[in-house]
């Protein structure tokens, strides 16, 4: 029943709620949604003047009980904040300020009702208010100053610019409708126009003359089609117009005498001045000339870049005989290609009319030319002789007779004035094989000519002529000979080296000859090659034909220098008899048997600048020692040490290969009767040396001179087999000598002692066995030495290296290939009853110690040396 009774009242109150909220300044229009009422028609104009606050709607909700009224969300709590108010007693919503349309465009609010009593929430409704736009914004343009660059020779209509405005207002309205407009133009030329379409194409009618104007400021506007209001802006274009080549040059004149003389270039005879009125320095102002006329090419012409003045220049001789004016047409252009543009009159609607020129190549246009005629003047002066041909060839003998005429030059005066009074020189003729008439300019030989000479290249010999006028000044012409010498056979065969060497070997070794000739073919190569005299024994040639053979060795030839004598034919039979020199040596040591002897010289000069340092640093060192010694520095003893027995020192040096065999008996000069006698008396008939102790006490003197005969024998014998058999030589005669010292008892320690200290630096350097078996051999080498310096001359001692020589390398005789032969044995025991007894202490004997004696050296050596006994 309850619920029956209370539809009706609910339904009064929503009809009292509705016309309550109905205002002049607003509609609303409700649908209950889950108990929200939904309010979508209130509005509100943008920018309102007010006053404000001024009231936009009410809610009114009818209750039995007290509510109050909130309202949130756009303009209320959130941004655009503080523009609406309600009442929350009542319901009014009050305006409090402007609105932005371009900042919101639809405010959006909760309105809701509570019970005062208990906060509960009774109604809950949704508030959209649209926002009415108005023209506020005019139209702006990007930039408020725009800058753009045009050309001269631009056609009319051409767009050049467009502008662009935007306005804020609500889009597809009258209020953000924007249209164009050109206020004004800076400056304004009568020959050009600038107009703007709707869209703000700018462009413009007529002429653009840079002369008139080089920059336009044009001012733009850009205004709305508002209803109430118009609102506008403007923004600046500026146009640059660039210069084009719309004046053509104009000549203005000349300067320059306008002569030259003949045979003369590098001349300017005129420089020819032009006016353009375009800017300067561009290439509508810049200008190229161009020379019509010329048509052997005499002259240029060039552009000064800092006045556009046309320099003419002569780049080849002018010739007076050929005329003596040259008249040239000379034309001007710029770089830029030419374009006129000329208004004829203006039109009310549409583009002008207008006569344009564009004479652009690229376009397919004839360039425009302006010409202007000049004339260039020749002055005569003497010309130089011609001659009727300046090159000739001629083929001579070389052997042709002096005199021989060769070859007639003939010389013309160009200019006529004067007879051909001529005088002919010769100019180039290196070999002064030839000689020239000076009157008639004949020439012939004045010296045989050569085909093998220097001065002949590929078989042509050049020379120059001279024809000299008198004039003044005097001029000369130049012509040319050429000579082909034929060949003869006038060189014999030469070899090209007559200096040669071969190897020592008991095969056969061979060198080669070559042989060349100066003369061509045929009297050249190949050749036939005769050896000569009795050489034929040692010496073959493999083949006697071609330009190189080889010489072959037999193996009878023995080491050193031989001379030869060949035959050398060429292909005519003549022949020259040629010396060849050939060294045999031993290609062991060194495979270049000529070179060893430059090498040694080479390393002589080189090493003579090491002994001149060497001598300044041991002249510093002798100083600095010096020094040393007179301050007085304190003395170092070293202990000597003369216990030297019980050493056995290694002599067992030979290895297979490096010792020869030494013949049994060696053969001793004859130098005389008393010589004779002494050697018999120290070898024995098998060449061994006796060990006779009782002749040798007999007659001790006897021995002594016999000992220095047959120790130079030795050495003279060892220094002519020591080239061929090396070492062994060296061992075998260690053996021997130390053999003879063991029975003889001849001063083995003395000579010891004197080597040691000799040779004391080599020895630095040498083992302990190399220094004693070095420091004895040049004692007994010394010792030897002097008594062949007393007894030998210098005839024997080449009679008996050459004997040596042949006993050396005597046929059928193997050297190397012998057995050991027995000198001594170390056990056997030497009686010698003439000696005493020396006691030595017992201690072990090391050589070295006598490389630091120093000074007491020659104190022990005094001691140790017998006195020399006079001969």
């Amino acid at each position: 029943m309850l619920g029956c009774n209370m539809k009706p009242v609910i339904i009064v109150l929503v009809v009292a709620l509705h016309l309550c909220m109905i205002t002049p300044s607003s509609s609303v229009t409700r649908t209950r949604h889950k108990r929200a009422w939904i309010i979508d028609s209130f509005t509100i104009e943008e920018e309102s003047p007010g006053p404000f606050p001024y009231v936009l709607g009410n809610v009114h909700v009818d209750r039995d009980y007290q509510v109050k009224f909130k309202l949130h969300g756009d303009g209320v709590d959130e941004d655009p904040k503080g523009v609406l108010r309600i009442n929350e007693k009542n319901g009014v919503i009050y305006v409090l300020g402007k609105v932005d349309y371009e900042t919101k465009k639809v405010l959006k609010l909760k309105f809701e009702a509570r019970n005062v009593s208990n906060e509960q929430l009774d109604t809950r409704l949704g508030v959209e208010i649209t926002i009415l736009d108005i023209n506020d914004h005019a139209p702006t343009f990007a930039k408020q100053l725009y800058e753009i660059s045009i050309e001269e020779s631009e056609q009319q209509g051409t767009r050049i610019f467009t502008a662009y405005a935007v306005d804020g207002d609500r889009p597809g309205t009258l209020n953000s409708s924007v249209e164009y407009k050109i206020v004004s133009v800076t400056p304004n030329i009568p020959t050009a126009e600038f107009y703007i379409e709707d869209n703000g194409k700018i462009s413009f009618k007529g002429c653009l003359d840079y002369e008139k104007a080089v920059k336009h400021t044009l001012l733009v506007e850009a205004k709305d089609r508002g209803e109430v209001v118009r609102l506008a802006s403007t923004s600046t274009v500026i146009v640059n117009v660039l210069d084009k080549n719309n004046h053509m040059p104009v000549f203005s004149g000349r300067t320059g005498e306008g002569r030259v003389t003949e045979r003369e270039s590098g001349m300017s005879p005129l420089r020819i001045h032009v006016t353009d009125k375009d800017t300067k320095g561009t290439a509508a102002w810049r200008v190229k000339y161009t020379i019509n006329g010329d048509k052997k090419g005499n002259f240029k012409i060039q552009t000064d870049p800092e006045t556009n003045d046309g320099i003419l220049t002569v780049v080849k001789p002018l010739d007076f005989e050929e005329g003596s004016e040259r008249v040239l047409s000379i034309s001007v252009e710029n770089e830029e290609p030419y374009f006129s543009c000329q208004m004829k009159r203006k039109t009310s609607g549409g583009l002008w009319k207008v006569n344009s020129i564009d004479a652009d190549p690229a376009k397919g246009a004839e360039p425009v030319l302006v010409s202007e005629t000049f004339s260039v003047f020749v002055e005569d002066v003497n010309d130089p002789p011609e001659f009727t041909f300046t090159t000739r060839e001629v083929v001579v003998d070389e052997d042709t007779a002096i005199g021989n005429p060769l070859e007639t030059f003939t010389a013309v005066d160009p200019d006529g004035k004067s007879p051909n009074d001529f005088e002919y020189v010769i100019g180039d003729d290196p070999g002064g094989w030839v000689t020239v008439d000076p009157k008639t300019g004949a020439i012939t030989t004045a010296n045989t000519l050569d085909r093998e000479s220097a001065y002949v290249v590929n078989g042509t010999y050049i020379i120059t002529l001279y024809a000299v006028d008198k004039g003044e000044p005097p001029m000369s012409a130049t012509a040319t000979l050429t000579i082909h010498v034929t060949d003869k056979n006038d060189n014999l065969p030469q070899l090209d080296s007559n200096i040669l060497s071969v190897c020592l070997s008991e095969e056969t070794t061979m060198t080669n000859i070559s042989a060349f000739d100066l003369d061509g073919d045929p009297y050249s190569g190949p050749f036939r090659f005769e050896l000569l005299g009795d050489d034929t024994e040692k010496w073959s040639l493999d083949s006697n034909y071609g330009t190189r053979v080889h010489l072959m060795k037999k193996g009878a030839v023995y080491a050193g220098h031989h001379e030869l004598q060949i035959n050398v034919y060429d292909r005519q039979g003549r022949f020259s008899v040629q010396n060849i020199s050939i060294t045999v040596c031993d290609c062991s040591v060194s495979p270049d048997c000529l070179g060893r002897e430059a090498s040694s010289s080479t390393k002589i000069n080189s090493s003579g600048i090491g002994i001149i340092f060497a001598a300044l640093f041991l002249l510093l060192g002798i100083l600095l020692l010096a020094s040393l010694l007179i301050c007085g520095r304190k003395k170092i003893e070293f202990p000597l040490v003369l216990d030297s027995g019980d050493v056995l020192l290694t002599s067992n040096i030979e290895t297979p290969g490096t010792d020869c065999k030494i013949p049994d008996t060696p053969q001793l000069i004859k130098v005389d009767q008393n010589l004779k006698e002494t050697s018999q008396g120290f070898y024995g008939q098998n060449g061994t040396i006796q060990s006779n102790h009782q002749a040798a006490m007999n007659n001790q003197q006897e021995t002594k001179q016999t000992l220095q005969v047959g120790s130079q024998g030795l050495s003279s014998y060892r220094d002519s087999y020591q080239s061929k058999e090396g070492l062994g030589y060296h061992q075998g005669l260690s053996s021997y000598r130390d053999s003879y010292q063991s029975k003889e008892g001849f001063g083995y320690h003395q000579h010891y002692s004197n080597t040691m200290y000799k040779n004391m630096t080599m020895q630095q350097s040498m083992s302990r066995t190399d220094r004693y078996k070095a420091s004895t051999l040049s004692g007994h080498h010394s010792a030897s030495s002097r008594g062949g310096s007393f007894l030998m001359r210098k005839e024997a001692l080449s009679s008996l290296v050459s004997k040596r020589l042949i006993s050396v390398q005597a046929g059928e005789e193997e050297l190397c290939d012998y057995d050991p032969k027995v000198y001594t044995c170390e056990d056997d025991s030497v009686l010698n009853p003439e000696l005493d007894c020396i006691s030595i202490d017992e201690g072990s004997f090391v050589p070295d110690d006598l490389l630091y004696l120093g000074h007491r050296f020659q104190k022990l050596a005094k001691i140790c040396s017998p006195t020399p006994t006079q001969i």
